[in-house]
């Protein structure tokens, strides 16, 4: 296993220089997610990822490390199935074991903090489980528990040259860049965002200008 020391890899963060390879030793606490290379996952890693329960996991240990128990207790889910994920994780470098602590009743525990290598990754095609989307499927497990009105959600259609609709998505991936890069605040209350950007269905192109309801164009 190939390790780097805390502090160097503070730096590198700080110095904003993608770490690579995983998986490496204890991550600072409280740096925000880590920087990566964007790179296309590999088969070890998309296969660590098609599970919405995975991912779900990592959005757990992100913002402080946890336990295999506090994670199995977050997602109400028991400590024994969940340790299987947990491992997974830690084999591909997407979670990192943190210092052993000790627990309420004087035992040794070992935590969990999520590397942040997962946002850093492209999974193309491996993105989709059957006909499912994983991160859509992700994010209805995530909001199905959440009390009325805590949902800010909004919906817009809207119709642009292939150019403009790219250089508008574009600017949705910069913003989500530059909030992961933000220091991760302790005191700080733990939000999420859910993009999706998709094409409608049903609704058919505009007619070429000049063009009668109806009536087909000539070319």
């Amino acid at each position: 296993m190939l390790l780097m020391d805390p502090v160097a890899a503070a730096r590198a963060a700080a110095d904003d220089v993608p770490l690579e390879p995983p998986p490496y030793g204890p991550l600072p606490v409280g740096t925000g997610r880590q920087r990566w290379a964007r790179r296309q996952a590999d088969e070890a890693e998309a296969k660590a990822l098609a599970s919405p329960l995975r991912l779900r996991i990592l959005r757990v240990a992100l913002h402080q490390p946890r336990t295999n128990k506090e994670i199995a207790e977050a997602l109400g889910r028991n400590p024994a199935s969940v340790l299987h994920h947990v491992r997974t994780l830690v084999d591909t470098g997407f979670l990192v074991e943190q210092p052993r602590r000790r627990g309420q009743r004087g035992s040794r525990e070992l935590p969990y903090l999520a590397s942040g290598k997962s946002f850093c990754l492209e999974m193309g095609e491996e993105r989709h489980a059957g006909e499912r989307d994983l991160l859509l499927a992700t994010f209805l497990e995530e909001v199905a528990g959440l009390p009325p009105g805590a949902l800010d959600s909004t919906r817009l259609g809207f119709r642009l040259p292939t150019a403009e609709r790219e250089r508008v998505q574009q600017r949705f991936h910069d913003l989500l860049e530059e909030i992961a890069a933000l220091p991760s605040d302790p005191e700080g209350e733990p939000w999420s965002i859910y993009l999706g950007i998709h094409p409608e269905v049903g609704v058919q192109p505009a007619a070429p200008s000049g063009a009668r309801p109806g009536v087909p164009s000539r070319s």
